[in-house]
């Protein structure tokens, strides 16, 4: 049994803590890790709120040969099981688990951890997202879980998973998506790339269907999705009222303090009206909604 430092090393620890139980210490991809004991399989019991709920039976059938053959190099992340004495529930390396079976493992190697429910959702999320395998929208899922459900920043987000800031905003922004535009990339019919030329496009799931089927590389989808002509008819013309000298004066401190260009409508006869910022580029809208949000 882990002795009682190692055991509570989890409680209260920040998100680049977790990162280090999850990531293995040496960048050698082999390089063991030394568990706390090892535990029979049948004391180990899967995670009820484990985000990945599908498991693909040849890579779980690729993984045992190899564990028969090396055995588990990476051990398993567990805690005491909170409702059966004497058993552990898995963290991450669920899957490692159910091919060790496979493979006919009494045993596998473990690290204990004492977590909260908090940080086995947690740590169960980065792990997901650190799979090789990922596509891009379970990718930018998780990274909106961990913010959304645990306050982390896309700043924080990059700096523990070694990510840009741009990389996790880019992904994220697929979300918007329709949700069948989002299967095609789940099934890998299109890529982000092709899928972030689509974000905000009225017709995203049509011209989903022409990239696809007509074959076009990311280039020929963003020329697509530019040039495909589905702009609103326009209203009639109405002579805009003209703007006084202080609203153009505050457009002209508000454009100079964003570094945007600034325009602010008035609506005649009306208290109220609108406050329109144009960015220049996805960097200075991540810069934009960062200020606002005070992150």
């Amino acid at each position: 049994m882990a002795d009682k430092t190692n055991r509570t090393r989890g409680l209260g620890r920040g998100l680049s803590a977790l990162m280090a139980d999850v990531t293995p210490e040496s960048d050698a991809p082999d390089a063991p890790r030394r568990p706390d004991l090892r535990v029979p399989v049948e004391k180990l019991l899967p995670n009820p709120d484990q985000p990945r709920r599908t498991f693909r039976e040849d890579a779980l059938d690729d993984l045992a040969a190899s564990i028969r053959e090396k055995g588990i190099i990476q051990p398993l992340i567990v805690r005491p099981d909170p409702n059966i004495e004497g058993s552990y529930q898995i963290v991450a390396g669920e899957r490692r688990w159910r091919a060790a079976q496979l493979a006919q493992l009494h045993e596998v190697p473990v690290i204990l951890r004492e977590y909260t429910d908090t940080e086995v959702l947690e740590v169960a999320i980065i792990e997901n997202i650190q799979r090789s395998d990922l596509n891009a929208i379970d990718e930018a899922a998780g990274y909106k879980q961990l913010m959304d459900r645990f306050g982390h920043t896309q700043d924080q987000l990059g700096t523990a998973l070694g990510k840009s800031r741009s990389h996790i905003a880019n992904l994220m922004r697929l979300l918007n998506l329709p949700d069948d535009v989002q299967f095609y990339v789940v099934d890998g019919s299109l890529s982000a790339g092709h899928a972030r030329a689509l974000v905000g496009h009225p017709k995203a799931s049509e011209l989903a269907r022409r990239i696809i089927t007509g074959k076009l590389s990311v280039r020929e989808a963003e020329k697509l999705a530019k040039t495909d002509g589905t702009e609103p008819k326009k209203a009639p013309a109405r002579e805009k009222p003209r703007k006084d000298a202080d609203t153009i004066q505050i457009e002209q401190e508000l454009a100079a303090t964003l570094n945007m260009g600034v325009s602010i409508e008035q609506q005649p006869d009306k208290e109220g009206g609108s406050l329109i910022l144009r960015y220049r580029n996805l960097e200075q809208l991540d810069d934009l909604l960062r200020a606002l949000s005070g992150g």
